[in-house]
């Protein structure tokens, strides 16, 4: 991808340009590509000069231009750029040849639903656990967040060439579920409150122990609430994990065994304690309480190693921002059995907000006063609550605009960018592109042309980025651009006229557009309607 090429292109300069003492030797950094707000200023740009302002003493502005200058000189730049040029305060930027355009609107067209799928995975197995709500409940707006980020991202990684894995972790043990028979029984330690639970009272015989009371009822929630739920929301875990899994099969004690035999525990006050403070910790943790329970941070643990033996290289977790403390303690774990720490990447979920007429909408599982997943797709439908979770990264709280879930205008953003990709449909069913030749690529010329082209190219990108830093929202905003690009480019150039040359080449972009439209669309589990 041109990113990447654009990176050699820069790292080769700066090492010719030291071997002539042109510049001072010093280790390169990173060097980031990206796009220029305004395209006057170029199609990518690098702020590599800056960087290394920091590192010597050099006049910024001077070096990027005599940069600039060296990798235009390279014969393959000049395949690929119009012009680099070097920019105050110590940019350099890269203006791409219409030609060069041209040519990948002939591959996006080749490779339809293969173009932006990568080979960087080399099928690592990568564990995605995302949801994993207690069974205690049906599943509400706020599980919609780690669940739509979570699906999103483990077929972004798939795209790339990683072997994936999505995992629901079933806490089906322990004083939650406790809590959940007091509820059903509506005894005096009642917790949860609502419609469901009065269903189960009434379902679920009298007399028994809260705790086997609580287990039946999470067993008939997980069944009959959460994974119906978690198929409309077009998810497919390929493993229900079962917590008591771990205790049945002695991994929990097992774990424990392992930490006392390393010296990461100590006894105190009847408690086993886990010397997580040792490990970046704030504070050491519970691994067996006095009364000889065993944590939920044993069992966390005893997880974790469960998942290593299965064979996986990276792990990756969507919480609840609430379970910020938990990702040292769980690194801490990791580290103390041996693995390796940095396998585990964490991705914190902050509050999501229901609006309704500009008033909140207040919910809590506990008093009875929820919004529960299925109450939002009646409401919204899959397509808009996918994205309308997906428009912000899980680190920023989420206000949901119910009423604008429900526009069915261009003020919505799912009806523009599905609207787009019916309008490219009506345009193809009238006149189907013929051969992209060459000769017929020269004709697109036009700003609004090329500038949509710009942004089809960047897909891989987008994705490639992704896989990287987990930032799924990027494909929100990614759909959005194109959408308004190729409107800009249907306002702006007659697609069917009177040239049929002229016509053949927007036929073709237009194809183009709608394949990288669709396997966007794709990625994030939308609709790509033909008809609206």
């Amino acid at each position: 991808m041109l990113s990447e090429e654009i990176g050699d292109l820069i790292q080769r300069a700066v090492k010719d340009l030291q071997a002539k003492e042109v510049l001072p030797p010093f280790d390169m950094s990173q060097i980031e590509i990206d796009y220029p707000t305004d395209r006057k200023n170029g199609d990518y740009s690098s702020n590599i000069v800056l960087k290394i302002s920091k590192l010597v003493k050099i006049n910024p502005l001077e070096v990027s231009k005599t940069l600039a200058d060296k990798i235009l000189a390279y014969p393959e730049a000049k395949d690929l750029f119009s012009k680099v040029t070097g920019m105050a305060p110590g940019f350099v930027n890269f203006f791409i040849k219409p030609e060069y355009l041209h040519e990948r609107v002939k591959e996006i067209i080749k490779e339809k639903e293969g173009f932006g799928k990568l080979d960087i995975g080399n099928q690592e197995k990568v564990n995605v656990e995302f949801i994993s709500a207690n069974p205690t409940g049906p599943l509400t707006l706020g599980n919609g967040r780690g669940g739509f980020c979570g699906d999103v991202l483990a077929s972004v990684l798939e795209s790339c060439g990683y072997d994936v894995t999505r995992e629901y972790y079933v806490n089906d043990r322990g004083e939650q579920i406790v809590k959940l028979g007091h509820s059903v029984l509506k005894d005096a330690d009642a917790v949860y409150k609502g419609e469901y639970i009065d269903k189960l009272n009434k379902r679920i015989g009298k007399g028994e122990l809260p705790e086997e009371v609580g287990d039946e009822a999470a067993g008939i929630i997980l069944k009959e609430m959460i994974k119906p739920a978690v198929k409309r929301m077009g998810i497919n875990f390929d493993v229900w994990f079962s917590e008591k899994t771990l205790y049945d099969k002695g991994g929990v004690d097992g774990v424990i065994r392992v930490l006392e035999e390393k010296g990461h525990t100590y006894k105190s006050e009847g408690a086993t304690w886990f010397k997580s403070q040792e490990l970046e910790d704030d504070k050491d943790r519970v691994l067996v309480r006095e009364n000889g329970i065993r944590t939920y941070f044993a069992s966390d643990i005893a997880y974790l190693e469960n998942k290593f033996q299965r064979g996986f290289k990276k792990l990756i977790l969507f919480v609840g921002a609430d379970h910020y403390g938990y990702i040292a303690r769980l690194k801490a774990g990791c580290q103390a059995m041996g693995f390796d720490k940095e396998a585990i990447d964490v991705i914190l979920e902050q509050l999501v907000r229901l609006f309704k007429d500009g008033q909140e909408v207040r919910m809590s599982k506990r008093t009875g006063t929820y919004v529960t997943l299925d109450e939002l797709l009646d409401e919204v439908g899959l397509d808009v609550a996918r994205f309308f979770f997906l428009q912000r990264s899980a680190n920023t709280h989420l206000n949901f605009d119910l009423n604008l879930a429900k526009e069915q205008s261009q003020k919505n953003p799912v009806f523009y960018i599905q609207y787009a990709h019916a309008r490219i449909c009506s345009i193809l069913r009238k006149k189907k592109p013929g051969l992209f030749s060459s000769t017929n690529s020269k004709l697109l010329v036009e700003e609004a042309e090329l500038d949509l082209i710009k942004d089809l190219i960047k897909f891989p990108e987008v994705i490639l980025k992704t896989a990287k830093d987990y930032q799924v929202q990027r494909l929100a905003q990614y759909s959005i651009d194109i959408a308004d690009a190729f409107h800009r480019f249907y306002e702006k150039c007659q697609v069917i006229g009177e040239k049929p040359r002229l016509t053949q080449a927007r036929l073709s972009l237009t194809l183009a557009t709608k394949i990288v439209l669709k396997n966007t669309l794709n990625l994030m589990g939308i609709s790509a309607p033909e008809k609206m």
